[in-house]
């Protein structure tokens, strides 16, 4: 659109700007008449071809927009638009490069009677439990090879070393809260299990017959099937509890006698940014529920001492490296910016004052991916993968992909293998696609990688193809 164009509609924009305008229709109003109503371009470049003739980062793609390049033609919409509609051009057009570039490629599709390859593994897949499961959600593994497996509705399930599934639930857990996201979702055996028999749970808690719930911790023993001994690690004070059905987060890492486990924020935004309130935070206790005396905010009187680390949106991933004992998360991000991040204490990771997304429905959310005293992401997806479930692999049976970090997503029906190095991302390979929603994926104590998958609900596992 040129120059003169922008003196006719000067005035309607300012306040076309001032409504709550999607971001296709912002494009459609703005931007098709010179890139294209499908971004193929026009009297302006094409907008979907991954080149990029003044920058592509980011702030290269709003600095374009905004200023605009008169001597080109391009004009400036700083003055007619606003930050945050600017900032989700920039998303909007992302995505649209993304589908773009993506459109065509074939991604490895396992199937049990062929061999899938990737750069530095072949393998194939094996079916573990195929029928009897709803809505899985996350696995342990037993010292004698069987594993616990987590139903959403409120079920945790035995499966035997042949992968035979026990008809009966164990019996006498905790009352679960099925609302939404959030139901029983984690669970994992302590390091010392064969000592001390502990198994803990992450589920959404709250009294019977209410749907008020709010993520909460427990350990306890399985005998003959039942659950006893029960203990709460963490629950939660009940006016933190919501009727929201989002945002739970939830998974566990052991380390060193510490727990770690992350509480999404439950729709409630800023809530994630006040010491004072659990959601959005990452959570550090002894494994026995004690708050260590070195937490980041123990001396804060306004702070609950078990927060770890603040400003998460929904933290459905958490691993560690064993070799220097870094902490990561992956978390969703609204539409645009999930997020993987390097976890460490005291620090805020910005939610929802900073993020690389926008609202679900195109709408702008905030302008701004930086703040000072906010953590920057190690890498983000735009457009979102819908990250669920995080593993660094330590086994032998895929020798060239130890220490690599493993990426489940939902949305996006894959999972990542994400490299680090100095703590940075590397290189990123999708090894697995398009069999089902990746609620969970992890190494076994055998080596083999396991995956549980909704849609439909199942679980397989990965072994090397030789």
């Amino acid at each position: 659109m040129r120059l003169a164009t922008l003196l006719l509609i000067a005035t309607s924009g300012v306040a076309f700007s001032q409504k709550k305008m999607k971001v296709d229709e912002i494009y459609g109003q703005y931007c098709s008449g010179c890139h294209g109503a499908k971004f193929e371009g026009g009297m302006g470049g094409s907008l979907v071809d991954g080149e990029w003739k003044h920058g592509s980062k980011d702030e290269d793609l709003y600095r374009s927009i905004a200023k605009g390049n008169p001597q080109l033609g391009m004009t400036p919409w700083e003055g007619v638009l606003s930050a945050d509609q600017i900032r989700s051009l920039v998303i909007f057009l992302r995505e649209k490069e993304k589908q773009t570039l993506t459109k065509g490629i074939e991604y490895p599709k396992p199937s049990p009677d062929k061999v899938t390859k990737t750069e530095l593994h072949d393998y194939r897949i094996e079916t573990v439990v195929d029928g009897g499961l709803k809505s899985p959600w996350a696995i342990a593994f037993l010292p004698d090879g069987s594993r616990l497996v987590t139903e959403k509705p409120g079920r945790l399930r035995l499966v035997d070393a042949k992968g035979v599934l026990d008809p009966e639930p164990v019996k006498g857990l905790p009352h679960v809260v099925e609302q939404g996201q959030g139901g029983l979702m984690e669970v994992a055996v302590h390091p010392d299990y064969k000592k001390n028999g502990w198994i803990y749970l992450g589920f959404a808690d709250g009294e019977k017959g209410d749907k008020k719930c709010i993520t909460a911790v427990v350990r306890g023993r399985i005998k003959d099937k039942e659950w006893t001994d029960q203990e709460w690690i963490y629950r939660p004070d009940p006016k933190f509890r919501s009727n929201a059905g989002v945002h739970f987060g939830t998974r566990f890492v052991f380390d060193k006698g510490y727990l770690y486990f992350p509480i999404g924020e439950r729709g409630g935004m800023m809530e994630a940014q006040k010491l004072s309130s659990p959601v959005g935070k990452i959570f550090r206790l002894h494994d026995d529920g004690r708050v260590p005396k070195d937490n980041p905010f123990v001396k804060d009187k306004e702070a609950i001492p078990a927060i770890w680390s603040i400003g998460h949106r929904n933290p459905q991933g958490l691993t560690m490296d064993p070799r220097d004992g870094a902490l990561y998360n992956t978390e969703h991000g609204p539409r645009g910016g999930d997020e993987l991040n390097l976890v460490k204490p005291g620090s805020n990771y910005g939610w929802p004052v900073i993020t690389y997304g926008m609202n679900y429905d195109g709408t702008p959310m905030v302008s701004i991916t930086e703040k000072e005293g906010m953590e920057q992401p190690l890498t983000y997806w735009v457009p979102s993968i819908a990250t669920c479930g995080l593993d660094c692999y330590t086994g032998e049976k895929f020798p060239k992909w130890k220490h690599d970090l493993l990426v489940g997503a939902l949305a996006q029906q894959e999972v990542r293998r994400v490299r680090m190095k100095d703590k940075k991302v590397v290189s990123q390979e999708i090894i697995l696609k398009n069999i089902g929603r990746v609620r969970d994926v992890t190494g076994a104590p055998d080596g083999f990688i396991y995956v549980i998958l909704n849609g439909p609900d199942r679980i397989i596992r990965l072994v090397p193809a030789d």
